[in-house]
């Protein structure tokens, strides 16, 4: 698992850096009312365009995190991430590439 993100929990969301070795963009993860089911939980965005959403999930512990899909035209394929809080009041986006991706 690598860390691509660090943020900081707000009242609606979170704030934060995603960096790679070919990103470096302020993002914000902000809640959104769900309009159903399978609906996200929050829209993230950098700068005024979205380039992703989030689902509230909890691990096999029952540990809450936020299930994140990042999307770009520059990117092969979407990536997905885990956001998950820490006790301090900061948050870490995890990125992990799976067998086959």
């Amino acid at each position: 698992m690598s860390t691509i993100g660090t943020f900081t929990k707000t009242g609606d969301g979170y704030n934060g850096t995603i960096q790679t070795l070919a990103f470096n963009v302020k993002v914000k993860v902000i809640a959104i009312p769900k309009d159903g089911d399978n609906a996200p939980d929050f829209r993230v965005t950098a700068s005024a365009m979205e380039i992703g959403a989030g689902w509230k999930r909890q691990s096999a512990t029952n540990k809450p995190y936020v299930s994140v899909k990042l999307d770009d035209p520059s990117f092969a394929a979407p990536i997905n991430a885990r956001l998950v809080d820490n006790d301090n009041g900061t948050a870490l986006l995890y990125w992990t590439r799976r067998n086959g991706d």
